[in-house]
């Protein structure tokens, strides 16, 4: 029984011994890196991807896309009213329009190929 006790009592002084050492390991690393640590985290907080737009502005801005759903393209004039309108930035609405039309827009054929007619002049003549 002896022999058991002694064994238990090794492993448990091993076992506080590698605790404590991992701990002062913790210690000096954080020591020697915690500004570099907390530069990181200040960094990586900045660069935080922002929110979702705000449901007011995205009904704007659907609102403008459903009536213009032939053509989804703004112009300049309609994007700088869109920005105000909505409290976002006119690079923000440009994306919006952007992401939307990859998403939810597929133009017809005919629309295609008046916009090749207008680039390249017509297919056919």
């Amino acid at each position: 029984m002896t022999g058991t006790s002694e064994k238990d009592f090794m492993r448990e002084e091993k076992e506080c011994k590698r605790i404590t050492e991992v701990q002062e390991l913790k210690d000096n690393l954080q020591r020697r890196y915690s500004g570099y640590i907390s530069n990181l985290k200040h960094e990586f907080s900045k660069n935080k991807k922002k929110e979702k737009l705000p449901k007011e502005a995205k009904q704007i801005l659907l609102t403008w896309w459903n009536i213009h759903l032939k053509w989804p393209y703004p112009t300049d004039a309609d994007k700088v009213a869109l920005a105000e309108w909505t409290g976002l930035d006119q690079k923000q609405v440009n994306n919006w329009f952007i992401n939307q039309r990859k998403r939810h827009w597929k133009p017809t054929n005919e629309m295609q190929a008046a916009v090749l007619d207008g680039l390249y002049g017509p297919l056919y003549e």
